[in-house]
């Protein structure tokens, strides 16, 4: 589950679930939904594999969102399914979905960068939480 919440001029993401891969792999959706007017129009015709390790869950977080957008703004591509395993402070996801296709999708928010800025990733009583801010 995740919400979007305002800041300034950026963009919030508020993400539970009920453990670490599945908050890795909402907090994607979560980014692709709130760039997306629907995100139920982007098609998992095309399948790719990332393999992230970092010092810290917040590192693991911030850069694999940073990945994702970083292969939206330098391929064009929109995911719209993710799946994430981690051991340790290792990452390997797979994300589908296809090149943006003006046609059918419309951008609402373009995302510039995901921040540092009040970056938390901790666990809970009921699973995991997250938050995370994106310069828009």
């Amino acid at each position: 589950m995740y919400e979007i919440f305002e800041h300034t001029a950026d963009l919030g993401l508020r993400i539970l679930a009920p453990d670490l891969p599945t908050l890795l792999a909402e907090a994607a959706e979560a980014m692709f939904a709130a760039m997306l007017e629907n995100i139920a129009r982007v098609r998992p015709q095309q399948a790719r594999r990332f393999q992230l390790r970092a010092e810290s869950y917040e590192d693991l977080l911030h850069d694999w969102l940073a990945e994702l957008l970083y292969t939206f703004h330098t391929e064009r591509m929109l995911f719209c399914r993710f799946q994430a395993t981690v051991n340790d402070m290792a990452m390997e996801a797979s994300a589908w979905g296809e090149p943006a296709d003006a046609a059918r999708h419309l951008v609402e928010l373009e995302l510039k960068a995901v921040t540092y800025h009040r970056l938390k990733v901790e666990p809970t009583p009921d699973g995991w939480l997250a938050e995370v801010i994106i310069d828009t």
